[in-house]
């Protein structure tokens, strides 16, 4: 999809007179915009076909390269151990990895620029579809909720994304340190640029509304494989929320959403909706058409519409034609791990050894130098590891279904390694086994800073960068110095 230029209300405050919609050219089964091709807000909604656009434009917002077009995933991961710099290239995260960020560094203020884009754009289909009359325009009030509910799933997914760098995390506090502003109206000018910071779990609230109206809204599946990943449906929303609820340490309502969509014994399958599964070749999951039923959530990449240069997965990781990438793999992290990491993992398939330095590197995206790979936001094995996490936490040492569910995901890539009851000694040796597997099942995919963080752990310490703890400033990102100038009401990180 090539982008729809919606107003944004972000940081920098662009303002127009007018909200001016442009629709690009786009997957003729996504989006086949209409001839006129530019339209006012007070027109866009007048048409059946334009509200359709609109509303699928809402997804290349989040597949901006500075946000999950790549860039927002790779930050999560090089915080972390799992990295190392090898070009100190200030262009492709050399600051995050380090942790010399600071309020005016180009990460902070890029992201949070690219995340409120996202959300007002969402406003701005809340809003309008919210309309009496221009919901008569579509004449079918289940589309008109189907579209409000991806928008409000899309919202949700902004916000979560936000909490999850920004903030302090829900377990400092029980939500009580300042989040985000909590904006929801659709902004056209600049006089509601004034908004405080809302509490954590003020957000989270918000966030569990949205997808609790997404799930009963929007549709079962669609007519493709294609549309199954890349536009959200029920599944998507429920997926969603158990990765909201594992922020939140609520493990019981992990369970009571995890069991929506994960059967309760093996084989471990989706029986309504979408029928996600663990693929039995987890590099299928990666390779073309990235359309399997594991994937729940993806961002499509064409030769027409990538994220743009040195934004792409694959940009960051893969060791590149003519030399060295910018960031290898750490022998000191779970790569170098070869007793659990066993050489015999499926999963190793994905690390290459660059003939230049010979240093290890990620090439679970691999296509280039156009990183056609999609960008995986959800996947099914995510789900599988957040129930696991959530039964043991809850059921203790003893729990069978944690263990099945985690053996699935492992015996799926290392058919050599089936964890036993008694390999643990108690509950926390069992979930520390999971939090491995999370680590090397979910490699590069942006996991290991939003795992420590909502555990309230340390980031561990990397070549020269030493480790940071939680009473560190460094330990989340700042507010942006652009949306501070220009929202008096909005106060820098506690």
């Amino acid at each position: 999809m090539k982008n729809s230029n919606l107003f944004r209300k972000t940081s920098n405050l662009s303002v127009f007179t007018l909200i001016v919609l442009i629709f690009g050219s786009c997957k003729d089964d996504l989006l086949n915009p209409a001839p006129n091709n530019v339209f006012t807000d007070v027109s866009v909604f007048k048409s059946a076909e334009r509200v359709k656009q609109l509303v699928q434009g809402l997804y290349d917002n989040v597949k901006s390269g500075q946000y999950y077009g790549g860039r927002f995933m790779v930050y999560h991961d090089i915080r972390g151990e799992e990295f190392l710099n090898e070009t100190t290239n200030t262009v492709t995260g050399f600051s995050t990895w380090n942790h010399t960020i600071i309020s005016n560094t180009n990460e902070v203020t890029n992201l949070w620029s690219s995340i409120y884009y996202a959300i007002n754009s969402c406003n701005i289909v809340i809003s309008g579809l919210e309309n009496k009359d221009n919901r008569a325009v579509l004449n079918n009030e289940t589309l008109v909720n189907n579209y409000i509910a991806e928008a409000r799933f899309i919202r949700a997914l902004c916000y979560q994304s936000l909490l999850s760098i920004y903030c302090r995390p829900f377990a400092d506090g029980n939500g009580s340190k300042l989040g985000v502003p909590l904006r929801l109206l659709a902004e056209i000018g600049i006089k509601n640029n004034d908004l405080a910071r809302s509490t954590v779990a003020e957000v989270y609230t918000q966030i569990l509304t949205d997808l609790n109206f997404a799930e009963q809204n929007l549709p079962a599946n669609y007519a493709s494989a294609y549309l199954n990943t890349t536009r959200a449906h029920k599944n998507t929303a429920i997926a969603l929320k158990t990765r909201a609820y594992m922020a939140m340490g609520r493990y019981a309502d992990v369970i009571t959403e995890a069991n929506k969509i994960v059967s309760t014994a093996a084989p471990f399958k989706a029986t309504a909706g979408v029928a996600h599964q663990l693929q039995a070749d987890v590099v299928a999951v990666f390779s073309t058409p990235y359309t399997t039923t594991e994937s729940i959530f993806s961002m499509p990449m064409t030769e027409l519409d990538l994220p743009g240069t040195q934004n792409g997965l694959g940009s960051y990781y893969n060791p590149g034609p003519k030399g060295i990438g910018d960031f290898s793999l750490n022998l000191k992290g779970i790569t170098g791990d070869s007793t659990n990491f066993k050489a015999g993992d499926n999963r190793r398939k994905f690390i290459t050894i660059n003939a230049s330095n010979k240093k290890p590197y990620l090439t679970k995206f691999p296509s280039g130098p156009q990183h056609l790979d999609y960008a995986p936001v959800i996947r099914y094995a995510e789900v599988m590891l957040n129930l696991a996490e959530a039964v043991v936490r809850t059921e203790g040492v003893g729990s069978t279904r944690g263990l099945a569910i985690l053996n699935a995901v492992r015996n799926r890539s290392d058919a050599t390694t089936t964890f036993k009851a008694a390999d643990f000694a108690d509950a926390p040796a069992f979930i520390n086994t999971i939090l491995r597997e999370r680590r090397i099942e979910l490699l590069g995919e942006g996991f290991r800073s939003f795992d420590l963080m909502r555990l309230l752990q340390e980031i561990p310490g990397k070549s020269n960068v030493g480790a940071v703890k939680t009473t560190q400033a460094e330990y989340i990102w700042p507010i942006p110095q652009t949306e501070l100038s220009v929202n008096k009401a909005c106060v820098q990180n506690q």
